[in-house]
């Protein structure tokens, strides 16, 4: 691999360039790295769109989470400029009707000062049941929800209610790819994670021991390893 290929990465629902913290030093010796910003806008097109155009001309792209949702978004809208694919804790599957509705009332928590007291609703399920009490985890996912803010959080909600179904383009993907879950994901099982591996052709699927949804910052060394992997390889 051209060590110079730049590589992009984007968090999660409520996330920013802190879920990435751990894992940069590892990932900077293959490239230069960036953090997507995409909080601006209330579209998957339209965040993926801005992402682009903001973006290096070919780049690794690697998602989170939401950030999968943009990174199926990105490969449709440019498959051309990806030259490497990693789906950490993600799906391709849209949501429910019941998850619209717990949506919904999140946005309207947000809206109404609320947005910590909704992260602490999410983060039993963001992390390894053993991890339910760590102080500092909760801290860096709170310290993440001051960086998006409420109006960023809402227009997140709305873009993922809105996405498409990812489903029936997943053996259009041609690049090297990498899907990752912890083996105790109790906000996105990692079936869906294997259904992704196996709808695209010569996916890798890795399975993060002792890890819930947040792998950069529960288990970062195997997470760096594993992406120094998909880099490297």
């Amino acid at each position: 691999m051209d060590t110079s290929l730049p590589i992009l990465l984007i968090p999660g629902l409520g996330g920013s360039p802190r879920i990435y913290a751990p894992v940069l030093p590892s990932l900077w010796t293959f490239g230069p790295v960036t953090v997507a910003n995409h909080i601006r806008d209330d579209s998957m097109a339209a965040i993926a769109g801005r992402i682009l155009a903001e973006a290096p001309p070919r780049f690794a792209l690697a998602g989170h989470s939401m950030g999968g949702y943009i990174a199926f978004e990105i490969l449709r809208q440019a498959p051309e400029r990806v030259a490497r694919l990693a789906l950490i804790n993600t799906q391709a599957r849209p949501d429910s009707d019941e998850a619209k509705e717990r949506r919904t009332r999140q946005i309207a928590q947000a809206e109404a000062g609320q947005l910590h007291a909704v992260l602490d609703v999410l983060y039993p399920g963001f992390v390894h049941p053993s991890r339910c009490e760590d102080a500092r985890l909760q801290r860096v996912i709170h310290d993440m929800g001051d960086d998006v803010g409420a109006d960023g959080f809402v227009r997140q909600q709305r873009a993922i209610i809105a996405r498409a179904d990812s489903r029936p383009t997943l053996a259009t993907i041609r690049c090297p790819t990498l899907v990752i879950s912890g083996d105790t994901d109790n906000t996105i099982p990692n079936s869906l994670s294997q259904e992704m591996a196996e709808g695209i052709a010569g996916a890798k699927l890795e399975i993060i021991p002792d890890c819930g949804h947040l792998p950069q910052i529960e288990q970062p060394q195997a997470t760096a390893a594993a992406l120094a992997g998909w880099l490297r390889n």
